[in-house]
This record gives structure tokens, C-alpha cells and sequence, in this order.
């Protein structure tokens, strides 16, 4: 048997988030078109024959502006500084930008501190014309002394097996810390305000996705029914008016959104309360953070 943990590390938006859901068959991780989305770091199980790989998904890595930036920028790099294998995930529809070396600087830090097997996974194949990938692919293995470079489509799967493939191949030998059963460390509480966010944020302005967090004021369950009362935190009362939409059209669209998501995953059926709640700077409040669980 062969057990290991695995840092999913990149800069914003690399599709970090799509590839755990992908490796476990699940969507436990939110996703969106918004950079920064993932706050905190997400477990993420996979159980393969003879294996199992505990997946850390982190926050991308970035240069902070917010005290909340500056903990998910330090959860990012002590995950990766913590795990026995490394997935550093690159774009390959590019050239390696800021952003990209921003990644490898602390990559090379933390490999310097304690060696370990680190794959280069280069996501979006299924978007790059294969004459055109191999050029991304050298650019990329001089930057640094990579086990293996596996790429992937985290969107459609493709070549998603062969990475656990080669992932099993270099985990160390040890039983697995989690029953057949676990998928992820998350709580359903966890959960429900992590599908109200991706839902505000598939429907908000670009302005408003940092500034918005969901607070789960009550969570109760009823037998096969939750009640479930949430805050939604903005900074503005401007973005208030943004959130909740003419005569609450928007803020109804993303409840209803995010209660069809609750009931699939959950199993039971969910009533849902949204309020909008106006903090300001709460980015820089830590006592506001820490209850949020960042």
C-alpha cells in the first residue's frame, strides 16, 4: 500500500480547482472565471488500486494586498512546503509569465528545503494545437529539475489517469490515513457557502468577487431536509445593490442556484435564506477572518 500527500500548487485561475474535481470524480472545490477564488486549502481524496492520494488544493500563489491575501498566500506556501509530492500546474496555452515565475521562485524554495519528486502538470492541452505544445514543454523543463511533466486537460480529463499513474509511482509506502468512504475533510456546512460564493460570483460585476464572503449563520437538519441561513459580506453598501439586483432578481437567481447544487451533492432537500450584509474592510479585520475560517 502506498500513501502520500500532494500539493496542487499554481497562480490564480490555472485550473487548480478543476483538476481535483476531475481526480476525484466530485466537484468538492468551487470554481470560477475569477481570480482567487480558492481561500483555503481543500482535501481532496483519491483511493486508486493499491494507493491513496490525499490532495491539497491551495489558494493561487500571488503578491497580497489584504490580510486575507496574505493567509492564503501563507496556506499555499505551507502546503507546499509540507507535502511529499508536489503537482505544479502551468498553463500551456502560454509562455511563462510573472505569475508563473512568481510559482517556480517558491517552488525552488521550498524543493531547496526538503527534496522531493515535483511534476510539472501542464493543463488546457485540449485548448493548444499539439505543434505548438512542444515549444511550452522545453520552455518549461529548463526552469527547473522536474521528475515528470504530464499534460493534462483538467477541463475534459484527457490524460488526467496517466498523472495518477505517476503520482502512485512516487508516493511512499505506508497505509492510507482515510477510510474508503472519505472524500474530503470539508463539512457540509463548509461546503453550502462555498456553492452560495460560486454562484455570486458567476452573477456579480468584476469589482465585487474579493470582497465577497458567505457566512453560514444556521445550519439545521430536519431529517432529509437542511435549513440553512447564510450572510452574504460585502464592503459597500454599493455592492449591496449589485448582490441583491433590481427588486432581487439576482439574489434569488444565485439561492436558487446554489440550493438545486446543495440538494444533488447533499442528498436531501435544502430551504435556503440569503441576506446581504454590509462589512466594511473586512479583507483587514481578523476577527471577521478567522470566523469565516480564513
Amino acid at each position: 500500500m502506498k500513501f502520500g500527500t500532494v500539493a496542487i500548487v499554481g497562480r490564480s485561475n490555472v485550473g487548480k480547482s478543476t483538476l481535483l474535481n476531475r481526480l476525484l470524480n466530485e466537484k468538492i472545490a468551487i470554481v470560477s472565471d475569477k481570480p482567487q477564488t480558492t481561500r483555503t486549502r481543500i482535501l481532496g481524496v483519491v483511493h486508486a488500486e493499491g494507493a491513496q492520494i490525499a490532495l491539497l488544493d491551495t489558494p493561487g500563489l500571488h503578491k497580497p494586498q489584504h490580510l486575507l491575501n496574505r493567509r492564503m498566500v501563507r496556506t499555499a506556501v505551507e502546503t507546499l512546503e509540507e507535502a511529499d509530492l508536489l503537482f505544479v500546474l502551468m498553463d500551456a496555452t502560454s509562455l511563462p509569465g510573472p505569475g508563473d515565475l512568481l510559482v517556480l521562485d517558491h517552488v525552488k524554495a521550498a524543493l531547496k528545503k526538503q527534496p522531493r519528486p515535483v511534476i510539472l502538470v501542464l493543463n488546457k492541452v485540449d485548448l493548444v494545437n499539439k505543434m505548438k505544445l512542444l515549444p511550452v514543454i522545453e520552455t518549461y523543463a529548463r526552469m527547473c529539475a522536474w521528475t515528470e511533466v504530464v499534460p493534462v486537460s483538467a477541463q475534459t480529463g484527457d490524460n488526467v489517469q496517466r498523472l495518477v499513474a505517476v503520482t502512485v509511482s512516487y508516493l511512499p509506502e505506508g497505509e492510507g490515513a482515510y477510510d474508503d468512504e472519505t472524500v474530503t475533510d470539508q463539512t457540509m456546512r463548509t461546503l453550502a457557502a462555498e456553492m452560495i460564493r460560486e454562484k455570486l460570483l458567476r452573477q456579480t460585476r468584476e469589482e465585487i468577487p474579493y470582497s465577497l464572503a458567505v457566512e453560514i449563520d444556521e445550519f439545521v437538519e430536519e431529517g432529509t431536509l437542511a435549513r440553512i441561513s447564510a450572510s452574504v459580506l460585502v464592503e459597500r453598501e454599493s455592492h449591496k445593490a449589485i448582490v441583491i439586483g433590481k427588486h432581487g432578481e439576482r439574489l434569488k437567481t444565485v439561492g436558487t442556484e446554489a440550493r438545486i447544487e446543495m440538494e444533488r451533492l447533499f442528498g436531501i432537500k435544502v430551504f435556503l435564506q440569503l441576506w446581504v450584509k454590509v462589512r466594511e474592510a473586512w479583507r483587514e479585520d481578523e476577527h471577521v477572518l478567522i470566523e469565516l475560517g480564513y
